[in-house]
């Protein structure tokens, strides 16, 4: 533990926390104003089941097995690669994917980038659905219906599915960024039916682009029942503490909102603000950020002014 001079002093304690998939690392600054760091292998099972948990509780001098005082700290503040990490790995929810009739290959497809162009045989990598569902319906670019809901037919095929054993779901329609009802339709069957991750292309990323609004469905619904799971243990140990995560945009959320889609560049965005706000204080405002961690390596640049959307 290491103790460094004293910055305004807090209500409460406060926690900012990146937690990376080889080491977690905590900066504390405690009701006196005074900061405190804290260092910890991610994973540790003989020692912790958590390490940003585990690490609040070594900073407060508490043991293992005694409940966090939730009432003395007054917020704890998370960047975290846990969905990086399971999206780079492969170790996601089993996902459905359910879409139009006639594009069950659209992602698969996608805009045919190839790093090889002359390449004879082309390797594309592990789609992160497991299975996919086409239903019958189609509503074209104007909202008027071509093709109306096959309502029976969807829900024996998401009937199928679950009985599959899935419970994670993405629902990716034509035009469905504008005219969702179909979606909606859909949703709330699986939602009948049992699934407990329902992730729909208009409430994920109402984009008109049916890839890209695709793809961001699919990583919702692929990497949002790990983070919840993660996101309500931590939670759950914190009592009614404030508990806010970093984003890939680089802001802050409530912890009861956080998901999937905005959290694959969760612990990189955290170094990209951290770099930024360093080197500026100091004036400088053309810098290259490089932050090279256990799992995987992260370098921005920045040139005065960052990018919003």
């Amino acid at each position: 533990m290491k103790e460094t001079t004293k910055q305004s002093a807090p209500a409460g304690w406060q926690f900012w926390i990146d937690r990376g998939g080889t080491f977690t690392d905590i900066v504390a600054i405690d009701p006196d104003g005074r900061v405190v760091t804290r260092k910890l292998l991610s994973e540790n099972p003989g020692r912790y089941t958590d390490a940003p948990l585990q690490g609040i509780r070594d900073i407060l001098g508490i043991q293992a097995d005694e409940p966090i005082p939730a009432e003395s700290i007054d917020a704890v503040k998370m960047g975290t690669t846990v969905g990086t990490n399971a999206l780079l790995e492969h170790k996601g929810e089993p996902t459905a994917l359910v879409i139009t009739s006639g594009f069950r290959d659209a992602l698969r497809i996608a805009y045919q980038h190839r790093p090889d162009i002359f390449a004879m045989h082309i390797e594309l990598p592990d789609p992160l659905y497991s299975h996919v569902v086409e239903v019958e319906e189609r509503i074209d670019a104007h909202g008027s219906i071509v093709t109306p809901l096959d309502v029976c037919g969807s829900r024996q095929a998401l009937a199928g599915l679950r009985n599959l054993g899935l419970t994670s779901v993405a629902i990716v329609l034509m035009h469905a960024y504008r005219y969702a009802e179909h979606e909606q339709v859909l949703a709330a069957m699986a939602k009948e039916l049992g699934f407990t991750q329902i992730s729909t292309s208009h409430e994920v990323s109402a984009l008109m682009k049916l890839v890209g609004r695709g793809d961001t469905t699919v990583v919702d619904a692929y990497l949002s029942p790990i983070l919840r799971g993660y996101v309500d243990r931590i939670a759950s140990e914190l009592g009614g503490t404030r508990l806010y995560f970093m984003q890939s945009n680089g802001g802050l959320v409530d912890a009861t909102i956080f998901r999937g889609k905005d959290c694959i560049l969760s612990g990189p965005a955290g170094g990209v603000v951290g770099a930024v706000a360093t080197t500026t204080a100091d004036g400088d405002q053309r810098i290259i950020g490089f932050d090279m961690g256990g799992t995987s390596t992260d370098v921005c640049h920045y040139c005065g002014e960052l990018e919003r959307t």
